[in-house]
């Protein structure tokens, strides 16, 4: 599904009655289809030599750690921050102030988050016994030493983010998009080479090379961004004159922001202390890896679209231009719903041997396919969701409503503690329950950000976006009829088939359920739908 779904985001460039670029998600998405494409064979090449099991385990938790910092200061509150308050300068004119506070704000984050590395490190066992409070005290302990090696990842990944901001504020997506597959080649190459060096078995020792590969990455990842960042005229100057009204600024979007970040990092935290309390060895590798797969249509359609809509909607903000702004939200958010209803149906539908087919060999076991797909089908149910908050969230920052993402993840909190006990425990749905709570409280986020942005801007063409996804279901209900009949008819024989065969056909059943899906979609004129046509032919007559 995603296949196809990332040939529309390329086609389909901007059109003259349409204000978001969604050539430059294009662009982004292709990006990210590569990091992800590469994360992905990090993941196989885990799950081959660890499987899912006590190791994994460890490692899994271990990198959580300080990968939650990462998405709290780095991804979300930082970044957020910085791109709405430089892009204000630059839609101004004032690129000389808008250089100055990249300076000065990219000093105060390796002063701050250089503390907060060295705090992290002396906090590891405690942290670990947080989030992980059901490990047995050798798995503790595993986790507590890769935590303390793994923690300067997050100062390079927050620098890394933080040019990738500055970049796509000038209009810059690709070379920021691309540079985290620097990271997962670095990962790739010097994890994987430095446990083979500790430990040719891949036993629990060779996790300390693996850990010191992820550092590798990271710093990987911020040094790709480089040569962009020199093209765009940046020069880096140490600058502590903080006392600085842009500066101020940054930080006061990025008090509710962490606030708001914290409060899902705090779900997560609930989440994994949860799957430790899940009776044996493997729920936290499950899903793990069913999250990090459904994170490659996320990532491709969810923060694509966010990336490009977010500097934009800046813009409009700071010029005053409510109805373009509006304009811009409702476009992203019908493109998204246009890109994830039919990856969502593929991963309910073909979970099984999607997981099979990429993680099943090694250690990882047929069994662990079983659980992993069980999670990825759960996982699944908010991704739309996933997709229009990671439009709608940001967005709150650039028209001064920076407290209202903060309240909605409070809320959050308590019903995915209400959520994760019911469906876990109550119902005995185990980690499967775990997921099932994610999916939901995605979906409760989203329609609550959604009530409020609606409220804030007057309008996000509403009547518009139910007529695109009603007509969207109508076409993946063919969708997922083609993969439940593709799924069954591919049960037969597959566990006798080799990774080739298996790969054409579950290639096969894709193709077939994604051409029903483009038929559907255009017989119904679903908008966007109809904007890929426009983009094809325009191509075909410039062919």
């Amino acid at each position: 599904m995603a296949f196809f779904a990332t040939t529309f985001t390329v086609l389909a460039v901007s059109t003259p009655r349409r204000e978001l670029n969604t050539r430059a998600a294009g662009i982004v998405g292709l990006a990210v289809l590569c990091s992800r494409l590469l994360g992905l064979a990090r993941e196989l090449i885990l799950a081959r030599l660890f499987g899912a099991g006590l190791a994994m385990d460890a490692f899994k938790v271990a990198f959580r750690i300080p990968n939650l910092l990462r998405d709290l200061f780095a991804e979300g509150a930082l970044s957020t921050a910085f791109v709405t308050v430089f892009s204000k300068k630059t839609a101004t004119g004032d690129d000389q102030s808008a250089w100055a506070l990249a300076n000065k704000v990219a000093t105060l984050a390796v002063v701050v988050l250089s503390l907060l590395v060295m705090t992290g490190v002396f906090l590891a066992p405690l942290l670990v016994g947080t989030l992980a409070g059901g490990f047995a005290p050798e798995k503790a302990a595993l986790t507590v030493l890769l935590t303390q090696i793994m923690f300067p990842f997050i100062l390079l990944v927050s620098l890394a983010a933080l040019a990738m901001g500055l970049l796509n504020s000038k209009d810059v997506f690709g070379a920021p998009a691309m540079a985290s597959s620097f990271f997962n080649i670095g990962s790739i190459a010097g994890g994987v080479g430095l446990a083979w060096w500790l430990d040719p078995t891949f036993g629990p020792k060779a996790l300390i090379g693996l850990s010191i590969g992820t550092l590798i990455g990271g710093l990987a990842q911020l040094v790709a961004q480089f040569p962009a960042l020199y093209k765009v005229g940046y020069r880096f100057r140490p600058d502590f004159r903080w006392n600085d009204e842009g500066v101020r600024h940054v930080l006061r979007l990025m008090g509710p922001a962490v606030i708001a970040a914290s409060a899902v990092q705090v779900n997560v935290m609930i989440n994994s202390k949860f799957a430790s309390h899940i009776p044996g060895d493997g729920p936290v590798s499950w899903l793990d890896y069913a999250f990090r797969l459904m994170q490659l249509p996320l990532g491709l359609f969810g923060v694509a679209i966010g990336t490009v809509t977010l500097p934009l909607v800046a813009r409009h903000a700071a010029t005053g231009d409510n109805m373009a702004l509006r304009g811009t939200l409702a476009k992203g958010l019908r493109l998204g719903l246009l890109l994830t209803v039919p990856s969502t149906l593929g991963l309910v539908f073909l979970a099984n041997p999607i997981i099979s087919l990429i993680y099943e060999s090694g250690k990882f076991d047929a069994e662990a396919t079983r659980q992993t797909a069980a999670a990825l089908q759960f996982y699944a149910v908010g991704l739309a969701a996933y997709s229009g908050i990671k439009v709608l969230a940001p967005a709150f920052y650039a028209i001064d409503r920076r407290t209202t993402p903060m309240l909605v993840s409070f809320g959050a909190i308590g019903v995915n503690l209400v959520m994760n006990w019911f469906f876990t425990f109550h119902l005995g749905m185990g980690h499967r329950g775990l997921a099932l709570s994610t999916g939901c409280v995605a979906i409760g986020n989203f329609l609550a950000l959604y009530a409020l942005m609606r409220s804030a801007t007057g309008s996000l063409e509403t009547g518009r976006l139910l007529a695109g996804l009603a007509k969207l279901l109508v076409a993946g209900a063919a969708l997922g009829a083609v993969c439940f009949w593709g799924g069954r008819w591919m049960e037969g024989d597959w566990a006798n088939l080799g990774k080739l065969v298996r790969a054409l056909e579950l290639a096969g059943v894709i193709a077939v359920a994604g051409v029903v899906f483009f038929v559907a979609a255009t017989l119904l004129k679903v908008e966007e739908m109809e904007d890929l046509m426009v983009a094809v032919r325009r191509r075909l007559k410039r062919g």
